[in-house]
């Protein structure tokens, strides 16, 4: 028994030696590299100010408030605000609204900059791919609002260009935008188009890290380029893909307020009451800043957990060697 003593008293010896080795030698870097340690200090007080003291209004969501109370001001209610928001007669439908849009663009917009990815990767003209991803990578620097004027541009039932063109080749003009299912459908695909760039550039990144050596190993075995594509840049490309698909999975109870600010209209409103919209309603339009904060935390609280849920999948997945 003295000798296992003596062993785990070593075994803490060497812990704390080794604590305190790196106490020291953190302390030796930021000696030698404060300069670099103090540029930290301007984003973690960003982040302090903008993301983490805001947070402390999440206090008026179990609260009847008002604007006039204050911050330390209402009565406590507990769970009664969450119960008036659950009983809304617009909480259902923009829980609806807010799944099946998210849900269509993931399944939409997720796979097109994979697709586009793997089609640049082939292209052996290296002018045209960089003037390819350039034009795809455009449409991700436009604003909203300029991108729905856009749409109101070319989709107009009388002036716009698509319908013209339709017309032109003897068919009926289409109400994109003023007919409920015309107007998920040019939601969506609008969305695919503004956002498949940016996953593009991501997904290529992703690509040139791919052994060259793979290739040739799989030409030898005789694979064509498409069997290369498929077996070869694909798996390799897994590991980002699923990071990606976890992060846009976080979204599924958010989505895209400017988006469907910037494209709805009175004419169509089956799709557009969502729960960023509502939140946005009660919140700034009526005022119900209690109700619009207990709406907000009730999505953010899913999204974490969808989140958690995927990464925890994911980890398995790749445990079980599937990712």
């Amino acid at each position: 028994m003295s000798a296992v003593k003596k062993a785990v008293a070593t075994d803490n010896k060497m812990t704390v030696k080794n604590a305190r080795k790196k106490q020291r030698s953190f302390a030796s870097c930021f000696k030698r590299d404060w300069q670099l340690y103090s540029l930290l200090l301007i984003p973690l007080a960003f982040c302090i100010i903008f993301k983490y003291v805001p947070m402390g209004w999440l206090q008026i969501a179990f609260k009847d408030w008002k604007i006039k109370d204050g911050f330390f001001g209402g009565e406590w209610v507990g769970l009664e605000i969450f119960s008036k928001v659950f009983h809304h007669r617009n909480f259902l439908k923009s829980l609806r609204n807010t799944l099946l849009l998210n849900v269509l663009d993931l399944v939409v917009s997720f796979p097109m900059p994979i697709i586009l990815a793997l089609l640049l990767n082939e292209i052996r003209s290296l002018k045209f791919k960089k003037v390819t991803q350039t034009l795809l990578y455009l449409p991700h620097f436009l604003s909203w609002v300029i991108i729905g004027g856009l749409a109101y541009q070319l989709l107009s039932v009388n002036t716009g260009v698509v319908n013209a063109l339709i017309q032109g080749l003897g068919g009926t003009p289409v109400n994109f935008l003023q007919e409920n299912a015309s107007w998920l459908v040019t939601y969506i695909i609008v969305g695919a188009w503004q956002s498949m760039g940016w996953g593009t550039i991501i997904y290529l990144a992703s690509i040139t890290s791919v052994n060259p050596e793979l290739y040739e190993a799989a030409r030898v075995d005789g694979a064509n380029r498409w069997q290369q594509m498929l077996h070869v840049t694909l798996p390799c490309i897994r590991s980002t893909i699923v990071v990606l698909l976890i992060m846009q999975l976080g979204k599924i109870m958010g989505g895209s307020f400017e988006r469907i600010m910037a494209l709805m209209n009175y004419a169509a409103t089956e799709y557009t009451t969502t729960i960023p919209v509502l939140v946005y309603q009660w919140g700034i339009q009526d005022m119900k800043f209690s109700q619009s904060t207990a709406l907000g935390l009730f999505q953010s609280v899913i999204g974490l957990l969808l989140v958690l849920a995927s990464d925890f999948i994911a980890k398995r997945m790749g445990e079980n060697g599937l990712v």
